[in-house]
């Protein structure tokens, strides 16, 4: 299993970003496909969850109605596109099939204030 997550970079309050990750070696459009980040010194908390076919979406209260959550199955891939940045969404952003039964290696997102 593969999880090649891109994206992140170096942007300033109120910017926005999309991260993607493209998944290989798994039946990609039966899982719930997610989003978690870690920052610095801090443990690796959820972000935002959708389920096989976008009908059940999760969000942490911390993104809610700034972060929007999708998925292409002909793709193998999810996204999240991040809007409203704030320097608190500093972190690495791990994208994860099934509530962490595979991770991907991460991307670095940062905002300046």
């Amino acid at each position: 299993v593969q999880l090649q997550a891109s994206g992140g970079g170096l942007v300033q309050a109120g910017d926005s970003l999309r991260l993607s990750c493209a998944a290989s070696g798994i039946a990609f459009s039966t899982y719930v496909m997610g989003w978690f980040r870690q920052a610095p010194g801090k443990e690796r908390e959820f972000v935002s969850a959708i389920n096989w076919n976008g009908g059940s979406i999760y969000y942490a209260d911390s993104v809610k109605g700034r972060f929007t959550i999708a998925r292409d199955n002909a793709e193998n891939a999810v996204y999240l596109q991040m809007n409203s940045l704030k320097p608190e969404d500093t972190a690495v952003y791990y994208c994860t099939v099934n509530w962490g039964r595979y991770w991907g290696q991460g991307t670095l997102v940062t905002v300046s204030s």
